[in-house]
């Protein structure tokens, strides 16, 4: 089994496991591999150094990092279904619920750093998600 550092288009990194190099040039060529954060198609290999497994234990620092991966890919699974995807109205329509113009909802979209700033400082309760791409597919 090969085990490969990918990265798509947008700079989202992820693991790749293979039963060959050649397996993984093939998927590569024939755009099989998808980023898990924007399904992006346009995927490479990033360089690597070789791993020497010379201890029969687990890496515990690489059992952590997918451990806290996973839970992070779970957040904003639980975010993509439970809240209304408003897009690049995020500010307008923060600031309609916070001014009780419209129903309380939780919503997510696209905001500025003046946008979110803005924001903070009226007192509305806004969480940045440093993610480029927040697609439906994570659900």
């Amino acid at each position: 089994m090969k085990v490969y550092n990918l990265s798509c288009e947008h700079d989202h990194c992820f693991e790749g496991w293979f039963s060959s190099e050649d397996d993984c040039a093939l998927q590569l060529a024939e755009s099989r591999i998808e980023c898990p954060i924007c399904d992006s198609h346009a995927i490479k290999k990033l360089p690597s150094a070789p791993r020497l497994n010379l201890s029969a234990a687990p890496d515990q620092a690489a059992k952590t990092g997918v451990k806290i991966q996973t839970q992070i890919l779970e957040m904003l699974r639980q975010v993509i279904a439970n809240t209304e995807d408003v897009g690049e109205r995020f500010a307008e329509e923060a600031r309609r619920i916070h001014y009780n113009e419209t129903p309380e909802r939780p919503i997510r979209g696209v905001a500025t750093i003046a946008e979110y700033e803005a924001l903070e400082e009226e007192g509305v309760d806004v969480a940045p998600l440093p993610m480029l791409a927040l697609k439906q597919t994570l659900q």
